[in-house]
């Protein structure tokens, strides 16, 4: 039993910046990868960024420079730092996490999704 919840969603003007977190939590013994997609309207879900359990990190080339994924294994957290936001940025985002649960089963869950608008 695990669950995936993503906060930090909103709107936002051109330019400017917005903060994600996404944690998992329950019956866990490690998680390997962790990202966010991102899926906007009319338009199949994409992948913005990954990061692995040694800290490794891959973007999309759409958000490169822009964005920064991080996260706390302490807390089961992973982050996702968004500046100079732009409005083909707005999107559902959902988080995911790699998980090995304490049965050692393992699997990807998913969190609900969030909403950012990015508009003036």
């Amino acid at each position: 039993q695990v669950q995936v919840v993503e906060s930090g969603g909103g709107l936002v003007q051109p330019g400017g910046s917005l903060g994600l977190s996404c944690a998992a939590s329950g019956s866990i013994f490690s998680i390997n990868t962790m990202g966010w997609y991102r899926q906007a309207p009319g338009k199949e879900r994409e992948l913005v960024a990954t990061i692995g359990s040694d800290g490794s990190t891959n973007y999309a080339d759409s958000v490169k420079g822009r964005f920064t994924i991080s996260r706390d294994n302490a807390k089961n957290t992973v982050y996702l730092q968004m500046n100079s936001l732009k409005p083909e940025d707005t999107a559902v985002y959902y988080c995911s996490a790699a998980v090995r649960e304490l049965t050692l089963y393992g699997r990807v869950y998913w969190g609900q999704g969030t909403q950012v608008t990015v508009s003036s």
